[in-house]
């Protein structure tokens, strides 16, 4: 048979094949690639985002004794090396050469202080390279001193430009500390960091910055200061007498991670603590491995692991129907080569020789089509996976192995007619009961995975992924076994009346060929996914919204440590473009006469709730009293101590304050009730364009706007893969559903022209045509458009607790999955008028044939 001539006589058909084809390839294989290049993108962000110390790999160990102390900077190097031989091979590509080492002293009191003021002793690897001297000069080798009858070491060290002030020292000033083993700390320099942002400072921030801690039940606060040393102070620094450890510090390079590698790279660093550990084997100090690049990991696979869960439910839904689309096609092209088959099969043609031909042709319009879209789906940046050479394949098969299956279930016996527009056929018992089992199995697997959850907290959970399918399943097959049922009884009201066309058209649609209810099957879950995005999509496009605004509290936010200034207030406020400021105090107050402490915001409430307007977060209205956390309900009226002694009775409980307190005890009262208010806080209501010149106003202040955040939060890469598939999605299964009514009216066109021919024979006008047509279509889209947007909508709440959105909406849970309307009836509208633009075409192009070339000789007898 003739490949290339059926090609050029039905090339409309392999035409639209070969496009169905190109697009499912395409999407198939580029959106997976898309999608694990933002995930890549996702990871390297937070890494890189995480501050080093949670990141890196640094080994430690204590030193306890003179044998276990390290003196010389060689010793350092070849611990070094043996870390980096010992480092499994999946962290190797992520470890760089760089790094550094570091002796450090905790909790060293200058003597005579009582503990308040501790001043450390340090050693880094590389700080000629981190710091500049800005007063005195650069630390020497140590000494010693007679002190108590007793003679202790002198060393020389440098300490931070911005410690000197506020520790209360000067260059060339000693200071004894310890309090059993005594030194002395002779300051000889001054220094500050040449890139005080840089990643490494996170393991050294003691260096640069004063550390301040308040011990349990004191009022006053710790100051700990960590020193720096040269190398030959090594040799005089031991751990016999003081809390002495070293550290190795290995960075991570966060750019050459991976998403598909994270699990093994996990897996890799609990295998680098096991053998760190094994290394102090005779040695009364174990090495150990502190690390915080496990937490985040495991963070970022739970994220993931709803990123792809959610992804797996569209990309799966949206494959589905570009096969069923496909399927469809074949489906015409199959009708097309019907009565070119059967010649061939009456002439003597063997079944396998027509299967072969229906076969080659549809592979000669599917094979050009999915390397196509398999070779443009590489122009999308991101790694190969399975799919993207399975998707295309998967693709060819199904179509090829429908057009040959579909050829031997109809040709099968030569000239064998069938008729199945008289009556549908009863199903039997058994696919009856199978049916049944089907529906029953998806309520109860929806009903179980709201009751139980997810299995495990990361990976994916095959439960899961099989209930959303099994819904689908279910929801098809009530929709195309119930709804031939109200179209009888609408078929009984019609015929009680007088108008023929209602009655033959609803007859028509009841009785449907399996061929015309087939696109049901592709309507719906194009239907159901699309507006399950939608919904999705929406919910989390609103929760993010009201992360950001719990997180701002104000259109913009100004903060202070310390009080700002009322000149600098009026500047704010005679700023263009700011429309109203509110003024605040926050601060940390005294409950009762105790140690109990609180956060607390002083601020005019009325007129903050002004300012939020018709933002999703709020406050109670308060004039008196205070608002408290869960934590501080119940104790009527209340003293704190701030500025003064101020008693306040309980007004209400607040779950949180937007924009400053979450969790933990906290209250909020009038800033009437200072007698002075210290104004270290600004809420405006304002352009957000205002940030920069805020911040030059305000130099000592934090200016943070709710558009910043919001932009911040839907910048993240998870999040914005998550919502431009769902856009995509829903477009491509919107545009999906509207070809699979174009075929489905195109697939009938030949039995509907025929049966309309009859009617024409008796008096059937053109106008009464149409409205049959539109009658007879319909009603299954509407139907099927129902059930699908049931479907949507029901799956996130029947998928329940098994997709947690919170990683994309700013760690807030998505619950509130309300749905604009737009999106459903755009689609329901969509299909009706490409449906009713069907049927008038119908007509308009079967008006232009006669009867004659439609009805066989002896139809009319």
């Amino acid at each position: 048979m003739r490949i290339l001539l059926l090609a050029r006589v039905h090339l409309g058909t392999v035409a639209v094949l070969f496009v169905l084809t190109l697009s499912a390839c395409l999407l198939v294989a580029g959106l997976p690639r898309a999608m694990q290049a933002s995930y890549d993108e996702a990871l390297r962000r937070a890494l890189g985002a995480a501050p080093a110390v949670q990141t890196d790999l640094t080994v430690t160990v204590e030193s306890r004794s003179p044998d276990e102390d390290l003196r010389e900077r060689t010793q350092f190097d070849s611990r070094d090396s043996l870390w980096r031989e010992i480092v499994p091979p999946d962290l190797r590509p992520l470890l760089p050469r760089t790094g550094h080492m570091s002796a450090k002293t905790t909790l060293t009191p200058i003597t005579g202080t009582s503990g308040q003021s501790y001043i450390n002793l340090g050693w880094l690897s590389d700080a000629a390279e981190r710091v500049e001297w800005v007063q005195g000069r650069v630390p020497g080798a140590p000494a010693t001193t007679r002190y108590e009858g007793e003679t202790i070491p002198v060393f020389e060290v440098g300490i931070s430009e911005e410690a000197l002030p506020e520790m209360g020292l000067r260059v060339g000033e000693s200071k004894t500390v310890g309090e059993n083993d005594y030194a002395v700390v002779k300051i000889v320099g001054a220094f500050r960091a040449k890139d005080p942002g840089a990643r490494y400072w996170s393991h050294n921030s003691e260096l640069l910055h004063v550390t301040k801690l308040q011990p349990p039940g004191q009022l006053d606060f710790e100051k700990h200061i960590t020193t720096l040393m040269s190398d030959a102070g090594l040799s005089a620094l031991s751990g016999a007498g003081r809390n002495l450890s070293y550290r190795w510090v290995l960075p991570l390079d966060a750019t050459a991670a991976t998403a598909l590698g994270a699990p093994d790279l996990r897996a890799a660093v609990s295998e680098f603590d096991r053998v760190v550990a094994l290394q102090s084997t005779g040695s009364a100090s174990p090495y150990h491995l502190e690390t915080g690049l496990p937490k985040l990991l495991d963070d970022f696979l739970a994220g993931l692991s709803t990123a792809q869960t959610v992804m797996y439910l569209v990309l799966g839904g949206l494959l589905a129907v570009a096969l069923g689309v496909i399927v469809l096609a074949v489906h015409l092209l199959a009708d097309r080569l019907d009565h070119t088959l059967s010649l061939t099969r009456a002439r003597g043609g063997a079944l396998r020789q027509v299967a072969g031909a229906a076969a080659a042709l549809t592979g000669l319009a599917v094979v050009p089509a999915a390397l196509a879209g398999y070779a443009l789906s590489f122009l999308v940046p991101g790694p190969v996976l399975p799919i993207v050479h399975a998707g295309p394949l998967l693709v060819v098969l199904v179509a090829v192995g429908f057009a040959a299956a579909r050829t031997v279930a109809a040709h099968r016996t030569p000239l064998h007619e069938r008729r199945d527009d008289v009556a549908a056929a009863r199903p039997s018992a058994k696919r009856v009961t199978l049916e049944l089992l089907v529906v029953v199995l998806a309520l109860a697997g929806a009903y179980l995975l709201r009751a139980r959850g997810l299995t495990a907290s990361t990976g994916q959970d095959p439960f899961l992924l099989l209930v959303p399918i099994a819904l689908t399943l279910a929801a098809a097959l009530i929709t195309l076994r119930c709804y031939p049922y109200p179209l009888r009884l609408l078929v009984r009201l019609t015929a009680r009346g007088r108008a023929a066309v209602p009655f033959l058209g609803l007859t028509r649609a009841a009785r449907a060929r399996s061929a015309s209810v087939l696109p049901v099957l592709i309507l719906l879950p194009a239907l159901g996914v699309s507006v399950f995005a939608a919904v999705v999509s929406d919910g989390i496009a609103s929760t993010q919204r009201l992360a950001s605004w719990q997180r701002a509290g104000a259109p913009i936010k100004v903060t202070s440590e310390i009080e700002i200034p009322a000149a600098a207030i009026d500047q704010v406020r005679a700023l263009a473009g700011v429309r109203r400021v509110v003024l605040a105090q926050t601060g940390r107050v005294q409950v009762g006469y105790g140690a109990e402490r609180a956060e607390a915001i002083a601020v005019d409430v009325a007129r903050w709730r002004e300012l939020l307007g018709g933002a999703p977060v709020g406050l109670p209205a308060l004039s008196d009293g205070a608002l408290v956390s869960p934590e501080l309900r119940g104790r009527g009226t209340f003293e704190i101590g701030w500025q003064s002694r101020l008693k306040l009775a309980t007004r209400g409980v607040i779950a949180s304050v937007p924009g400053f307190y979450g969790k933990g005890k906290f209250l909020v009262v009038p800033i009437g009730v200072q007698v002075r208010p210290a104004v270290n806080t600004l809420l405006i209501d304002g352009d957000a364009s205002l940030t920069g010149a805020l911040e030059r106003l305000v130099p000592s202040a934090t200016v943070v706007s709710q558009e910043r955040i919001l932009h911040d939060i839907q910048d993240d890469p998870l999040t914005s893969t998550v919502r431009w598939t769902l856009v995509v999605v829903t477009a491509a299964l919107a545009a999906y559903a509207l070809i699979a009514v174009i075929l489905s009216l195109v697939i009938g066109a030949a039995d509907r022209a025929r049966a309309l021919s009859f009617l024409r024979t008796l008096g059937l006008s053109d106008r009464q045509a149409q409205r049959l047509t539109v009658l007879e279509i319909l009603p299954m889209i509407l139907v099927t458009a129902l059930a699908g947007l049931g479907l949507g909508l029901g799956l996130p709440a029947a998928l329940g607790p098994g997709v947690d959105l919170s990683s994309y909406a700013g760690d807030l849970p998505v619950g509130d999955y309300a749905l604009d309307p737009f999106l459903p009836s755009a689609l329901a509208a969509g299909l009706a008028a490409v449906a009713v633009l069907g049927a008038y075409a119908h007509i308009a192009i079967g008006r232009r044939r006669s009867l004659g070339a439609v009805l066989r000789v002896g139809d009319l007898t």
